[in-house]
C-alpha cells in the first residue's frame, strides 16, 4: 500500500489574496496604527508618526534577514537584550617576563625532579605513569628491550 508524503509543508497558505494570514494581520495592524495616529494627531505630526507604523507593519509582513522573518529577528534581539549572559572565559593579563626570568623557568623545567608527576594529578595520569614505570622495570629485569623482540627465550 502506498502512502502519500506531504510536501511543501513549510509554505503557508494564501488566504487573503496573495497574502498569508500573518502577512495580512501585520499589514492590517500597521495600517490601523497609522490611520489612528493620522486621525487623532495634528496633520504633520500624524503623518510623521504614521509612516513608521506603516513601514514597521510592512517589514513584519515581508522583510527577511538572512532568510529568517523579521519577527524572529526581533524576538531574538529582545531575548538577547533581556536575558542574562554567562561569560565563561576572561583573559587575565600577565606581566611581561624578562629574559633572565624566562631562562630560569626553562632551566627549572629540565631539572631531574620535575619529571616525577605530582600526586595531586588525576588518577588516570598516576595509573599510566605507574604502568610505564613497571613496564620499564620489568623489561630491564627480564633482559628485554622495548623494541618488542624477546631475546633468548625458551619454551616451557
Amino acid at each position: 500500500m502506498k502512502y502519500q508524503v506531504p510536501q511543501f509543508i513549510e509554505v503557508e497558505d494564501k488566504i487573503f489574496g496573495p497574502f498569508t494570514f500573518k502577512q495580512f494581520a501585520y499589514m492590517a495592524g500597521g495600517a490601523g496604527a497609522a490611520f489612528l495616529s493620522y486621525r487623532f494627531l495634528p496633520a504633520i505630526i500624524g503623518i510623521l508618526v504614521a509612516i513608521p507604523f506603516a513601514s514597521f507593519g510592512a517589514a513584519l509582513a515581508f522583510y527577511k534577514v538572512n532568510g529568517r522573518p523579521f519577527v524572529e529577528v526581533l524576538q531574538s534581539a529582545f531575548e538577547y537584550i533581556t536575558k542574562n549572559r554567562l561569560y565563561i572565559w576572561k583573559k587575565e593579563e600577565k606581566p611581561p617576563q624578562t629574559e633572565k626570568e624566562a631562562e630560569e623557568k626553562a632551566i627549572e623545567s629540565f631539572m631531574p625532579g620535575s619529571m616525577v608527576p605530582k600526586l595531586s594529578d588525576s588518577k588516570l595520569k598516576e595509573l599510566s605513569w605507574s604502568l610505564d614505570i613497571n613496564e620499564t622495570i620489568y623489561s630491564k629485569d627480564q633482559g628485554m628491550h622495548r623494541g618488542g623482540s624477546v631475546p633468548n627465550t625458551k619454551p616451557f
